[in-house]
This record gives structure tokens, sequence and C-alpha cells, in this order.
């Protein structure tokens, strides 16, 4: 029997399970750091195939580790399970915590016999809030040697993951204060806040033509307030991705200019805070990246080229960098739209959709059991882990 044939036959008794739970999540939205349903489902899969539990670590409710084996290298399996406000699993995530759960799994029997201590942790709040830079400020992946997780897209059906990238992005959130006033009585004694607002965005816009492809700005103002009152307060949500994290900190400084010249300008003064971690970009480990290219193909699903850099991005590019990690985009065959969507999300529980989840799993548990019985791989991701671990 090849390794291959070994892992599904494994994965086969539980596949039943996993799909089940994947659908339960899928039809169970619930946003990031609520996810306590889709918490619970997953700790308890894994507490029923032997695994050693933790829930609600690192002060996080919504966050778990279950661990089995002893062995001398440490591998982990991300679980993601936020859903999109309003849209739902539009980004797949149900799929994405289906694939590690299969991958840890398949690979449980074999963990004594590859030395390996296998880590399945549950990363909330990836939409919106860095989660898994809460879980590395808070220690939960110390000692870690590799990480993987998958992720579905819409197009295609597999991409070479070397060579591919996402972007980081930062978010904040500018309070403009004026000073209120009746809006016909004495308006000339108002200092509008909005007026800041609408010079902010302006600025904004007109900065858009003077950045170069790639990088990306959005703002979205909070609006409140009443038409007889000159407005105290104004909010705005803003957030910029770059490639790379110096272009990244060059977009920010133009873009809180922005800002800070609208308050000049308007009279008012002006507060910024950071609403999340910033999310940094992803670096693909070499070493996983071929293995991981090489269970696809023998999945039946060749590379169709690279998918280079991507405008999305995620917080397990905060792992990539303290870690070696692999976070391979995987498209659903025949799925269109966009990821964030509610037609992906309608993909993300197709039967092609749960296609992509068992072969994300099987290929998954085949990077580990790889590296893990590979000599020359396992020597090379030790020493990269503690090289980034400095």
């Amino acid at each position: 029997m090849t390794d291959d044939a070994v892992l599904l036959t494994a994965y086969a008794s539980r596949r039943e399970e996993v799909h089940a739970l994947a659908r339960a999540i899928h039809a169970d939205p619930e946003t990031a750091f609520e996810e306590q349903r889709a918490h619970d489902r997953c700790a308890d899969l894994l507490e029923s195939a032997g695994f050693t539990l933790e829930r609600g670590i690192a002060e996080l409710p919504t966050a778990f580790r279950a661990t089995l084996g002893t062995g001398s290298l440490v591998a982990s399996l991300c679980v993601e399970y936020d859903a999109l406000p309003g849209i739902g699993h539009g980004c797949g995530h149900n799929l994405i915590a289906g694939a590690s759960l299969g991958a840890a799994l398949a690979l449980a029997e074999q963990l004594s016999d590859l030395d390996v201590t296998l880590q399945v942790i549950g990363t909330p709040g990836e939409e919106h809030g860095a989660g898994k830079q809460l879980l590395l400020d808070r220690g939960v992946f110390d000692g870690v040697h590799l990480s993987l997780m998958s992720h579905p897209t819409p197009h295609t059906d597999t991409y070479d993951v070397l060579g591919s990238t996402s972007q980081a992005v930062g978010r904040w959130r500018a309070t403009f204060t004026g000073r209120g006033a009746h809006a016909a009585a004495n308006l000339a004694d108002g200092i509008n806040a909005n007026d800041a607002a609408v010079v902010a965005q302006v600025a904004a816009g007109l900065l858009r033509q003077r950045i170069r492809d790639g990088p990306r700005l959005a703002l979205v103002p909070q609006q409140s307030g009443v038409t007889n009152i000159v407005p105290e307060t104004a909010v705005i949500d803003f957030e910029c991705r770059a490639l790379t994290m110096p272009e990244f900190e060059e977009l920010r400084r133009q873009l809180i200019a922005c800002f800070e010249g609208a308050a000049l300008a308007t009279g008012t003064t002006l507060e910024i805070t950071s609403s999340e971690p910033v999310y940094e970009p992803l670096l693909q480990d070499e070493v996983l990246g071929a293995a991981w290219n090489a269970a696809m193909r023998r999945r039946g699903r060749p590379l169709n080229g690279s998918l280079g850099i991507t405008s999305a991005s995620t917080d397990m590019g905060n792992v990539s960098r303290r870690v070696p990690s692999l976070h391979p985009f995987v498209g659903i065959t025949g799925a269109g739209g966009a990821l964030h969507t509610r037609e992906f999300a309608e993909h993300a529980d197709s039967a092609e959709g749960y296609r992509l989840l068992d072969d994300a799993a099987i290929a998954m548990a085949g990077v580990i059991r790889g590296v893990a019985s590979d000599v020359p791989s396992r020597e090379a991701i030790l020493a990269r882990a503690q090289q980034l671990a400095r």
C-alpha cells in the first residue's frame, strides 16, 4: 500500500464526519471571535479521535489547541472558521477547517512512527482581528517547527504555491472632533467634523493616482447625526495594503497625512487608533511548497501556473514570519465569482468544494509525512525554524 493510500484509508473512516462538520459551520456562520459553536464542533471531533484538547486558550474563548503525539518534530495545522458579516462563508473557512481537521485525522495513527507531535490550532478572527497574531503574542506557536493550512479560491484547480504571496494590511479608526452648534441659528459657531471627513476622503481619493499598481487603500465612513445639528464628531474606518512592509509603511504614512491635512484645514482635532494588528505578507516555505506541489499532482490536480502576488491578505503571513509555513490557494473546480461574495459562499458548500477539502486534507497530511520521513527535508525545516525563532 502506498503512503497516500495509507492516508486515504485513515481519512476515509472519518470523512463523513469531517464533511458534516464543514457543512454545519457553513450553515451556521459566526463572525470573528464569536465562533463558539464552530470552536466546539472542531474541538469535539478532535477529542473523539484521541487528541488532548485545550479550549479557549490564550484568553480567546474561541481558540483551541489539540495535541497528539510526542515526537521531536512539532507540526501544526491551522483551523479557521470565522464568517463574513452579512455574507457568511464567502471565504470558504468551512473548507479550511475541514481540510485541516481531515489532515490531522489522516495522520493520527502514524505520528509515533514519524516522530511527530501534531498540534491542531483553532485560530479565530482571521477576517478581522488577526487572531493568529494574538496567538503568536501569547506563545501558542512557541516550539512549533512548521505550520500548514490551505485556502480555497475560484477559477482554477491548483496553483504552484512556490513564489506566491499575499499583501500586508493594517486597519485603523480616525475620529475627528469639532464643535456642535444649531445648524441654522448659530451655524458659524460650529466646527463641522463631517467636513473633515469629506476632505480626508477627497485627499485619499487623489492619493490613489500617486500610488503604484498593487497597493490598495479603503475608507468607510461611520455616519450618524441629524440635519439640524452641526456634527461634533465624525468617524472613518480605513485600511491600506501593500506587498512589502516598506511599501506598506510608506502608504500608511501618506494616508495618515490625508487625515492630518483634513483636520488642519477644518480646525478639528484628530485621533487615530489601530483597530487590529497588522497582517504581514506570506512567506511560503520552499521545502513545504515543493512537497505540497508534488502531493497535489498525486491527487490529480496539475499545476496551472503560479498565483504569484495576490491582493488578498491573511494573518497566516504573521505565522510564516516566525514559523516555516505554507498557505496554498487552491481553486474549487468550476467556481466563479470572487472571494468575499455570496456567490463564492455557495461554491464553498458544493460537491466540488468538498472534493477540494478531501484533496487538500490528504495533501497536507502528505506534506507533514513527507517532511518528517525525509532526513534532508526534516533537517532543513528544523534549521529554518530555529532561524526564524531568533
